[in-house]
């Protein structure tokens, strides 16, 4: 967090002195920079700007706007807890939060905690620092058994009964696969017909509380997994991806969609057919960079934006940045990465694609005014509701 100095006056004297502190604060950075070890080996990526398909998405984008009519505020809820993801049975919607817990929701809008993913303490919620201990539930599922299957970004991947929260470890971070320790589980998703839970390790190298220095490093650490509750086996689907996020089984459940957030791209990985195991891309050079991937009520696929990319008098922070390793390099040794949120516009966008990727319709708050960072999309018995990675509160659309 930032710490206001108080009991300091500043007194500009002239321009002059002026433009020499600033050019001492200049070299004073440079020294720092060069003297403090980097936390990121970043590589050079060029993150492409086609402005024939932006002029596209703008065109969609002045379609339709949020228009909410039922808002959930925190002190109904859980008080500052973030809605990341969810799921539903028997008319209950099940979602984590920020400080490591488990809610379900019922049809009255009542709020019951199930459990803590890890340890119950005050502080949980109140920094990252606590997340590794309290534990960060991401994906969020329910299987054919009535069970949630939870994956935890520092804990591992769960199943919890939603009655009495009992907890089962079903693979830890630390076992990994293939030798590769987790480090980031994040998106989940699973086939009715075979029980096998799909789900990404957005990262090899980086926890979720350093989110921002895995965007910002673009290595391709990332997977898409597999379990399968018989063996208890897991598998490699993919490797070397662009921080793998949410996932997304098709409606006849002959492929994933899976979202590359640091790049802004869409892949199909093909699980029956000719093309079985193979991927491709399917949307590409993103107007925003995409979180989870959700099925609508009536079989698109719905896409939380966490962040618009958006040009106004420069180009997106990130696009300026990913050419230049040496930049990206020196930036993450002497900006904290709370200073990275200032960078980020509030404007909420929810993208509807058709089943070959294609945009059919939008939804989008420019200012900000009920949500923004958007991280899930989830639609259930006529509403709409809206997970995000910022907001104290779950903002509900209603049809």
């Amino acid at each position: 967090p930032f710490h206001r100095l108080s009991g300091v006056t500043f007194k500009i004297q002239t321009e002059k002195q002026s433009f020499g502190d600033g050019i001492k604060i200049i070299l004073l950075l440079f020294c720092t920079g060069e003297y403090l070890k980097s936390l990121v080996q970043s590589l050079q990526f060029l993150l492409l700007r086609d402005l024939n398909a932006v002029s596209g998405y703008f065109s969609l984008l002045k379609n339709t706007t949020f228009k909410p009519k039922n808002e959930k505020p925190a002190a109904d809820l859980c008080g500052s807890c973030f809605f990341i993801v969810f799921s539903c049975i028997s008319g209950n919607v099940y979602t984590g939060t920020v400080d490591g817990k488990l809610w379900r929701i019922g049809p009255d809008d009542s709020l019951t905690l199930i459990t803590h993913m890890g340890q119950n303490l005050p502080e949980c919620g109140s920094s990252t620092d606590y997340e590794p201990v309290c534990g960060r539930p991401h994906g969020v599922r329910l299987d054919r058994h009535g069970q949630l299957i939870v994956a935890d970004s520092y804990l591992g991947l769960h199943s919890v009964d939603p009655r009495t929260g009992e907890k089962t470890l079903l693979v830890a971070n630390a076992e990994g696969a293939d030798g590769v320790p987790f480090a980031f589980l994040n998106g989940l998703e699973i086939c009715p017909e075979t029980g096998i839970i799909y789900f990404t390790d957005s990262s090899s190298r980086w926890g979720r509380r350093h989110v921002k220095l895995e965007v910002i490093e673009l290595n391709r650490l990332g997977r898409l997994l597999s379990y399968d509750p018989r063996t208890g086996s897991v598998k490699v689907l993919l490797d070397s991806l662009y921080m793998p996020n949410g996932i997304v089984l098709s409606p006849d459940q002959s492929f994933l969609l899976l979202a590359e957030t640091s790049i802004g791209r869409v892949l199909r990985f093909w699980l029956k057919g000719p093309k079985a195991g193979t991927k491709e891309i399917i949307l590409d050079n993103m107007i925003g960079y995409p979180d989870n991937i959700r099925l609508s009520d009536h079989g698109t696929f719905l896409v939380g934006i966490t962040t618009p990319r958006f040009w106004k008098f420069l180009p997106p922070f990130l696009d300026m940045i990913a050419p230049y390793p040496a930049v990206k390099r020196f930036l993450a040794k002497v900006i904290p990465l709370s200073a990275y949120n200032l960078l980020l516009p509030r404007y909420a966008l929810v993208l509807e694609l058709g089943l070959e990727g294609d945009i059919v319709a939008t939804l989008h708050d420019p200012e900000g005014r009920l949500t923004w960072a958007i991280s899930d999309v989830f639609q259930h018995r006529g509403r709409t509701y809206l997970g995000s990675t910022d907001l104290p509160f779950l903002p509900v659309l209603e049809s």
